[in-house]
């Protein structure tokens, strides 16, 4: 079993303390959820309710005030003894009716209770970690899954909390492991005519199959952290073209200014939306084009800084054009979404439509779409072609058991890839400098899962969960 030394403020209290704390949604419901969790989580069963319960069974009780003996409500009892249990440790679950009166009674009653306290943020979550029923991925995907707001979130979110992280990490680290053991063994017994001959070549064998399939790993297009995030759309295109109206369009509330005076939008204005599954971060910028006025100009710089980021990148075009303005046509690009906007005027713009296209063309722009964010003419076919596209873009790599989701185990797997590959630019004969660097490989795997030095990462991570998580 691994340990971590936390923060005094949480350890000095964890030993003898037993927590409890609402674990369902504040406010009024129709069920409320209370957990108690600790070495005397029996003693608050047998004071508040009558009768024997087994573990792990459903139990309809009056709940009672373990002092006064004043009746609470009724409500389900049931008994987790550890360490089968969320957090390992004798637990306790009360369902009650979801009143803000009766969740305050039953809290209080809690209270009453010698070496009992509320829970601190995220730290039933916490008491898992450190009882190894959980690692840190498990509950990094346990705060996304709280946080998922999209079914490819969830099911993202879902297979990191049951481990889908955890499996192939261990095993790569077990597998480093092993070879530094067999490495420190040649250091050690180098001598020992036990030691068969060609034992490093097998590792070297090992270290290349490891480096090769952690850096295939790493080269996922970062699929995992850009579903977890969002997927980032930047709305480019000259002023006027209809990208504020299109934002509100497809946020259906008035998200943006319109209006028809060139260079209202001076900032970037986000909206979050779920397209198909998928969370769609757009951003809708200032109007592409030279001016003299510096705010305006301001507002260019961030509209390209903004759609450099960009996952997507969709230009709004206005079909009543003669022409592309050069600073538009230098954002296009093969990759460019481009929607020619205003087809409501589209019989009186046939010939300029045309010239557009053509620059298109030479451009190398392959995916256009014509519509009108006034009408609405054309917004559900090209939203249908959005979804197909975030289709194919991601749903082959979200079946994969294991994405990375979080820049903090991109950047420990890239520094087990560079010590994987220094230990394969020694000579052979380097074998302690070689078991050095097998040393920081594993420890840079050990760091995603909460192995080594973690606790830099533990406020930051237990913070975003509720007092009851």
């Amino acid at each position: 079993m691994h340990k971590h030394n936390f923060l005094p403020k949480i350890l000095g209290r964890r030993s003898y303390s037993t927590i409890y704390a609402l674990s369902s949604a504040p406010g009024k419901a129709g069920v409320a959820v209370i957990r108690i969790s600790g070495p005397h989580a029996k003693q608050a069963l047998n004071a508040t309710v009558q009768g024997t319960l087994k573990p792990r069974q459903a139990y309809f009780r009056r709940i009672r005030h373990p002092v006064t003996k004043t009746l609470l409500d009724r409500g389900l009892v049931f008994w987790f003894p550890g360490p089968h249990s969320f957090t390992g440790e004798d637990s306790v679950e009360f369902q009650v009716h979801g009143g803000n009166a009766v969740v305050k009674s039953v809290l209080e009653a809690l209270g009453s209770l010698d070496k009992f306290r509320l829970a601190e943020q995220g730290e039933f979550s916490r008491r898992a970690f450190d009882n190894d029923k959980l690692d840190l991925t498990e509950i990094e995907g346990l705060a996304d899954l709280l946080n998922a707001e999209t079914e490819a979130q969830r099911q993202l979110a879902l297979r990191q909390a049951e481990g889908g992280l955890r499996k192939p990490y261990e095993e790569w680290r077990n597998k480093i492991i092993k070879c530094m053991a067999t490495t420190e063994a040649v250091i050690d017994f180098g001598e020992d005519e036990h030691i068969e001959d060609g034992v490093l070549d097998e590792v070297l064998e090992n270290v290349i199959e490891l480096r090769d399939a952690i850096q295939n790993h790493l080269n996922d297009s970062r699929v995992g952290e850009i579903v977890r995030s969002g997927v980032r759309v930047a709305i480019v295109g000259p002023p006027n073209a209809g990208k504020s109206t299109l934002l509100n369009l497809l946020a259906k509330r008035e998200a943006a200014i319109v209006s028809d005076r060139p260079g209202t939008t001076r900032d970037i204005v986000e909206v979050t939306l779920n397209l198909g599954g998928y969370p769609v971060v757009i951003s809708d910028t200032a109007g592409l084009r030279t001016s003299d006025d510096v705010i305006e100009m301001e507002g260019v710089k961030r509209a390209i800084s903004r759609m450099d980021l960009a996952d997507i990148k969709i230009c709004l075009l206005p079909s009543t054009e003669n022409e592309i303005d050069p600073i538009v046509q230098q954002v296009l690009d093969s990759n460019t979404f481009v929607l020619l906007t205003k087809q409501d005027l589209a019989n009186t713009t046939t010939t300029k439509s045309t010239t557009i296209m053509d620059q298109l063309h030479q451009a190398g722009v392959e995916k256009v779409w014509t519509l009108s964010c006034k009408t609405g003419q054309g917004v559900d076919k090209f939203l249908d072609d959005m979804i197909g596209v975030l289709k194919h873009t991601f749903d082959d790599a979200l079946a994969s058991p294991a994405l990375i989701t979080q820049a903090r185990h991109r950047q420990h797997l890239q520094d087990c890839v560079v010590a994987l590959g220094q230990y394969l630019e020694l000579p052979q004969d380097e074998v302690v400098l070689g078991a050095e660097e097998l040393r920081h490989a594993a420890n840079a795997l050990g760091r995603i899962t909460g192995r080594v030095d973690v606790e830099d990462v533990l406020d930051v991570l237990f913070s975003q969960f509720c007092i009851g998580k």
